[in-house]
């Protein structure tokens, strides 16, 4: 039988499990839905329509397990800011709740699972899985240094592109940097409305953001980012020679940016979070005329 200090010490840690969900975000698992989508479009044109089961697992578990090291990355390195900024400061790092200590023994065991998964690809993928971690752990601390983190994010979001054609073929060709542009793009695009929900706190503690650079243009710019990630997923389909179920996914992901914009035309900080949120039906959409491109063409 368990002894008392036993059951007081589980007790204990169960009381503590919120805290480390919140850590790692899987509360809102809106950020693993935007990683999720872009390495399905990869992984479907990689395999022309037919991964493997294997593969979908690796991926889908990758994606899970990436983004939540890096939101737990990203809250250590800003364990010093997000209490200044309201919708960061009741964090458990910012609080607190959770040690840097706790913080970091998390994020390594993730990351050897995360490791773990890639050594059932191929050698080339293992090797780009490194660049992908260096993204991973700059990111956080690009805020501080430069007014584009939301360009590393997407550099760093667009990794697992490159990684599905490796993990498929053990090459990455021309089209698939179409769709890593693509990515990179779309990540600065929705990103920047999710920094325009902070911005009056950020320039309060010196954090920087491209909707700080820029300014009274920011949703300007978010179309012009969304139209650069269109711009390159026609090309896709134009060079693969895509269906008009392609096209038809692609024109309701036109329809879902368009509403975005309308959404966020007052900078009011819970629309802007509504449509950075909507995002999710973008990657959805555009998922599905891949999908069905496959299946029925």
């Amino acid at each position: 039988m368990a002894t008392l200090k036993e059951l007081q010490l589980s007790n204990s840690r169960l009381r503590r499990l919120p805290d480390f969900i919140a850590l790692g975000r899987l509360d809102r698992p809106i950020g693993i839905y935007l990683l999720l989508w872009p390495t399905l479009w990869a992984l479907w044109v990689a395999a022309e329509g037919n991964p493997s089961f294997q593969l979908i697992f690796i991926f889908m578990a990758g994606v899970f397990l990436t983004r939540t090291g890096g939101c737990i990355i990203n809250d250590y390195a800003d364990r010093d800011f997000d209490g200044h900024v309201t919708r960061t400061a009741s964090r458990p790092l910012a609080t607190g709740r959770i040690s840097g200590k706790e913080a970091l023994a998390v994020a390594a065991v993730i990351g050897a699972l995360a490791f773990t998964l890639v050594l059932f690809t191929n050698t080339f993928t293992i090797l780009l899985s490194v660049g992908g971690l260096l993204l991973a752990c700059t990111y956080p601390y690009m805020k501080r240094h430069t007014y584009l983190p939301q360009l590393v994010l997407g550099a760093a979001f667009a990794w697992a592109v490159p990684m599905a054609f490796a993990a498929v073929s053990e090459t990455v060709p021309e089209h698939a940097w179409l769709i890593y542009l693509a990515t990179v793009a779309w990540t600065m695009a929705y990103d920047t409305l999710y920094a325009m929900v902070d911005r009056e706190d950020d320039l309060k503690a010196g954090i920087k953001s491209t909707a700080i650079l820029f300014g009274d243009l920011d949703l300007t710019m978010v179309g012009v980012l969304n139209g650069t990630a269109l711009l390159a997923l026609v090309l896709l389909g134009s060079r693969l020679d895509f269906s008009l179920w392609y096209y038809a996914g692609l024109l309701a992901a036109v329809l879902l940016w368009t509403w975005q914009l309308w959404q966020s035309r007052q900078r009011d900080r819970d629309a802007c979070f509504r449509a950075f949120l909507h995002n999710h039906w973008v990657g959805a959409v555009i998922f599905a005329g891949i999908f069905l491109h496959y299946s029925l063409s």
